[in-house]
């Protein structure tokens, strides 16, 4: 039996949990949000992603009530809650820092919600040996946070935060003080324990890689607007803009002029010397009108002859190897000084590379292999 996809986003009966309606908010004369609109279903795992000063963590402060709209309006669960005070939501919030008490033991920590909401003892013991469970923290219940690892206090953050059971949990930056590897590991402990609770997660980040491993979708952000939003998938395969498709990995962008040339493709004129590159868009783009290809190294192909099939395909010269161990990414300068990144898998030794600095070389790509975008 096959497993239902998770898309609530593509179903119109569908009601979000959370709602942004025409939402602005200013400081002064500065605009950090800019008149948004956007919809969060529940048990989603949902990213804000975008550069500092995008709006991201204004966004998060709202949701949780340490900021009001301007204008427009925030529901949740079908409510506005802009008259309700940030400890009458239910919203938790974690912060970039933890904020974990230092007196008091992991175990104390994760019950401080509980009992300050009057949760009758046994109750409370019951529900943070769930906790505990959950975070796999069961070992470390008496010892203090000066006692246990960053990625330990880490999950005594979450667990605190999930204690009471929110309807929503906002994570601030929640891994940016872990190492690579930790982080890593921290991010599909995060997935695990929002599929086993079903609370809907809201993460802010910065960080393309974490919000393309946990998320099912992401908003892309720049200056108080969302740019794109869409499945990580979509977000990388499908970019609606030169600025997405930039902001998300390692992306070639050649701009150029459009013309039509059958259904549903495009001649792309790059160079007014080369033979143009072709593209597949539905894009309802003009002839003569300026636009971008947008092509991802590792669906450019290296070669050091012409490909007899090749749709696009030209030639230039290696001016730089950068060696990844599983990767070697060639930067590779076209006659008019462009230059092109291709991406090669690693599966022979070092020694045996093909190409090196200087080489003639033709890099090419199928139709469909680039976005055309328009902006």
């Amino acid at each position: 039996m096959t497993q239902a996809v998770f898309a609530p986003w593509d179903d119109p009966s569908q009601k979000p949990i959370i709602r942004f309606n025409r939402v602005t908010k200013r400081f002064g004369e500065f605009t950090a949000i800019d008149d948004l609109t956007l919809d969060i279903f529940e048990q989603e795992f949902f990213a804000l992603l975008g550069p500092s000063g995008c709006g991201k963590t204004t966004m998060m402060r709202m949701l949780a009530g340490f900021e009001t709209p301007t204008d427009g309006t925030i529901e949740l669960a079908g409510q506005d809650i802009a008259p309700v005070p940030p400890n009458k939501r239910a919203v938790n919030m974690m912060f970039q820092s933890y904020a974990l008490f230092p007196h008091l033991s992991v175990y104390e920590n994760i019950a401080f919600g509980l009992r300050r909401g009057d949760m009758p003892k046994h109750d409370t013991d019951d529900r943070v040996a769930e906790m505990l469970k959950l975070t796999r923290l069961e070992k470390f219940a008496r010892r203090k946070p000066h006692q246990i690892s960053g990625g330990q206090r880490q999950r005594v953050a979450l667990a605190r935060s999930l204690a009471k059971a929110p309807k929503l949990l906002l994570l601030d930056e929640p891994l940016g003080a872990l190492d690579a590897k930790l982080r890593q590991a921290t991010q599909f402990e995060l997935m695990d324990i929002q599929e086993k609770t079903g609370t809907t997660f809201v993460i802010v980040t910065h960080d393309q890689e974490e919000a393309m491993t946990v998320a099912s979708r992401v908003a892309v952000m720049d200056e108080g607007r969302v740019i794109q939003v869409a499945t990580p998938e979509r977000i990388y395969e499908a970019p609606n803009s030169v600025y997405v498709a930039d902001f998300i990995g390692d992306v070639n962008i050649i701009e150029g002029t459009a013309k039509a040339s059958g259904e549903g493709r495009f001649d792309v004129v790059w160079d007014a010397d080369r033979e143009p590159f072709t593209a597949a868009s539905e894009l309802p783009l003009s002839d003569g009108q300026t636009c971008h290809l947008a092509i991802r190294p590792e669906k450019v192909t290296i070669s050091a002859e012409r490909p007899a099939d090749a749709v696009n395909a030209v030639e230039g010269k290696v001016l730089d190897i950068a060696y990844l161990g599983n990767l070697s990414t060639y930067h590779v300068e076209l006659p008019g000084g462009q230059i092109i990144k291709a991406q090669t898998a690693n599966t022979r030794r070092v020694s045996r590379r093909g190409f090196t600095w200087e080489d003639p070389v033709w890099i090419s790509w199928t139709a469909t292999a680039a976005v055309l975008l328009e902006q």
